[in-house]
């Protein structure tokens, strides 16, 4: 059996209103912007990135650190610590 997609209707002011199952799934809240890019007959919506998109260059020396440097390990602790703690938060 073939779900029924949801549909929506553009208001005379070229509004529409996203179902709230969509909104909720993607964790789309009001005032989250959108990008709007046109493919073939249709659009596809996706969440504009809070931070724009750097290279390295551009971020190169933003961070400054004085002591010695941290060992491939200390890096890997970090990373691991921090992955646990992403998946604690998102039990929730």
């Amino acid at each position: 059996m073939v779900a029924k997609p949801d549909t929506t209707t553009v208001s005379t002011k070229g509004q529409v209103v996203l179902p709230k199952a969509v909104r909720d799934a993607l964790r789309w809240r009001p005032g989250s912007k959108l990008i709007v890019e046109r493919r073939g007959d249709g659009v596809f919506l996706r969440s504009q990135p809070s931070v724009p998109p750097m290279s390295v260059e551009d971020v190169a020396g933003m961070l400054s650190w004085e002591g010695p440097p941290a060992s491939i390990q200390d890096m890997d602790a970090a990373i691991a610590e921090d992955i646990r703690e992403q998946h604690a938060r998102d039990r929730y």
